[in-house]
């Protein structure tokens, strides 16, 4: 599904997914642990940079920032974007970090499984897992500040599906969306006020993907 943002007045700020790590590729969860990308994930990224050039970005709203997780697997994802966009600099913010997993960084789903039976079929979480809440903060925060800051025009964020989905909760949608590797979607800064438009995917379905959610 692919979308563009809305013709409303504000600052437009299309938020994606980092590509696949090395975790990703085996299935850990990884949280705020740092793995790199793999092979695979340095193609979907440049593939993520000719789909925006090619018109997903809006010609009328000049693209005046990419912003990024300092986390290595979002940041070397914005890098090959931006030089493919011929865009610089790239800015960091640790807001934009992945919602931090607690005691299940570094687990497979059936580690997980074994260790805390039932614990993922009925949605619960460890204790030291990052609310929900608390990461649609930090996120929703640094969008609001962005928007901010540019007064205007479009943004690029890339970071991580599990503040995607703390977004979205934070803007009144529901939680169930799975973010694969470089979709999004755009949201919308007006003032002090955040909201959800529509979901994007930069590179098509049948590539390699993550199978956690983190």
């Amino acid at each position: 599904m692919s979308g563009s943002p809305a013709e409303t007045p504000g600052t437009q700020i299309l938020v994606i997914r980092h590509g696949q790590s090395t975790w990703n590729a085996v299935g850990r969860w990884q949280g705020q642990a740092d793995p790199p990308l793999t092979a695979v994930g340095e193609t979907q990224a440049l593939h993520a940079a000719t789909v925006l050039a090619s018109g997903l970005l809006p010609t009328d709203r000049p693209l005046r920032a990419i912003v990024t997780s300092d986390l290595q697997r979002a940041a070397i994802t914005a890098s090959i974007i931006a030089s493919e966009l011929g865009f610089d600099p790239v800015a960091m913010d640790k807001r934009l970090r992945e919602r931090h997993a607690g005691a299940w960084q570094g687990l497979t789903r059936a580690e997980v499984e074994d260790r805390y039976p039932g614990f993922l079929a009925t949605g619960q979480r460890p204790d030291d897992f990052e609310s929900t809440d608390l990461a649609g903060e930090r996120a929703g925060n640094c969008l609001i500040g962005l928007g901010h800051h540019l007064g205007g025009g479009t943004a690029l964020v890339v970071s991580h599906g599990g503040i995607l989905r703390a977004l979205r909760i934070r803007c009144g949608l529901d939680d169930d969306f799975a973010f694969a590797n470089l979709s999004g979607q755009w949201f919308h800064v007006q003032g002090d006020t955040l909201a959800a438009g529509d979901v994007v995917e930069l590179v098509s379905t049948d590539r390699p993907v993550s199978t956690t959610p983190l």
